[in-house]
């Protein structure tokens, strides 16, 4: 998988890609991350990306013009898959959308800033739209982050245990079940019985109706 990051703030988005299972899977040669600061294609001699809005407002706007060249330059090199646009009114990431991106090749993010971007980026240049909640952040670089961390850890190889990916959380439309390790007394509380049985049947059972209660519980909407 090949993803290409742009941003107008690089600094903002490396370091998540420096440590730990996003680091160990590009070592591993499964995915290659490029983050694409958007101010190497402005025009002018001050980089500039933002300008005022048309009629008004407070903030500024990204500027069609460096992210039509940008994405144009980049689509010269490959064929992305998907052009996505973090946005807090885009369709809402759920782990069936990362499932979803986790079988692409290719992918462009492009991280807004300021008040937003271009409108007629959005009609013309963009291919999807992605948020990762009901609220607003400073710009889409840490969303972005968020959508490549749960689309790359889902690629064969980056985990150790491939099958840790598939008992994640709402994998199965649940939540997980309660874990434990060692030790299985600590200041009197205790790892339940039967995770200790070694009777696999029995656990899985277990875990099944724990995953069930739990997402009764704390995510009701889940089971609708």
């Amino acid at each position: 998988m090949h993803i290409d990051i742009i941003t107008c703030l690089p600094k903002l988005i490396e370091s998540p890609f420096n440590d730990s299972i996003l680091k160990r899977a590009q070592q591993k040669g499964l995915v290659t991350v490029d983050i694409i600061d958007l101010r190497s294609y402005a025009t002018d001699k001050h980089k500039s990306v933002d300008d005022y809005a048309y009629g008004g407002g407070a903030g500024m706007v990204l500027m069609i013009e460096p992210v039509d060249r940008c994405i144009s330059d980049l689509k010269s090199k490959r064929h992305y898959d998907d052009i996505i646009y973090m946005s807090p009114d885009g369709e809402l990431l759920t782990q069936k959308v990362s499932n979803e991106l986790s079988l692409k090749e290719n992918l462009i993010l492009l991280c807004g800033h300021y008040k937003g971007v271009d409108e007629r980026v959005r009609e013309h240049l963009i291919t999807r739209e992605i948020s990762i909640g009901d609220y607003v952040l400073s710009g889409g670089e840490l969303a972005a982050a968020v959508v490549a961390d749960s689309v790359i850890r889902l690629l064969p190889g980056v985990l150790n245990d491939e099958t840790s990916a598939l008992s994640d959380s709402f994998q199965d439309g649940l939540v997980a079940p309660p874990v434990y390790s060692r030790p299985a007394t600590y200041k009197g509380w205790n790892v339940p019985d039967v995770l200790l049985s070694g009777h696999e049947a029995k656990i899985n059972s277990w875990k099944q109706e724990q995953a069930i209660e739990r997402t009764r519980k704390r995510r009701p909407g889940l089971l609708e």
